[in-house]
């Protein structure tokens, strides 16, 4: 799917029409490409009206949704290494049943590797995003 930001809305209802299921978000993209403002973007669908920002310096916000379930976003970005998500208690986040939605999460290393969950590539291409989506079931 192709979008520009005036597009946000509609690309994130059908975002979480594609995601049905999963519990897990993980988005891929270069730094800069709006990872941040669609994940903000979905909380917004999801009728969160808490204060939305990257957790980028705490590694995690929680928010809620209209109906007051966790919503949890992951910025991992300044991490160094898998340890560092299991210190702040990435399993028990995963078990907890809220939306985990977590940018850069190669930084994850195997942690994923038993964990199912939805992958959205963004890129960049004439000026528009370009989502690719890819499923982990394990």
């Amino acid at each position: 799917m192709r979008y520009s930001f005036a597009e946000l809305e509609q690309v994130s209802t059908w975002l979480l029409e594609q995601a049905a299921g999963f519990s897990l978000i993980c988005f891929e993209a270069d730094l800069g490409t709006g990872k941040t403002t669609l994940i903000k973007s979905i909380l917004k669908t999801l009728g969160s009206e808490d204060t939305i920002s990257s957790p980028s310096f705490g590694l995690v916000n929680e928010y809620k949704t209209g109906d007051g379930k966790p919503v949890y976003h992951f910025d991992f970005y300044r991490i160094n290494s898998p340890e560092e998500a299991i210190d702040i208690g990435w399993f028990e986040y995963l078990d907890s049943g809220g939306l985990c939605l977590v940018e850069w999460p190669e930084k994850l290393g195997n942690l994923l590797d038993k964990e199912p969950y939805l992958l959205v590539k963004i890129r960049i291409e004439d000026g528009l995003r370009q989502i690719q989506l890819e499923e982990n079931g394990v």
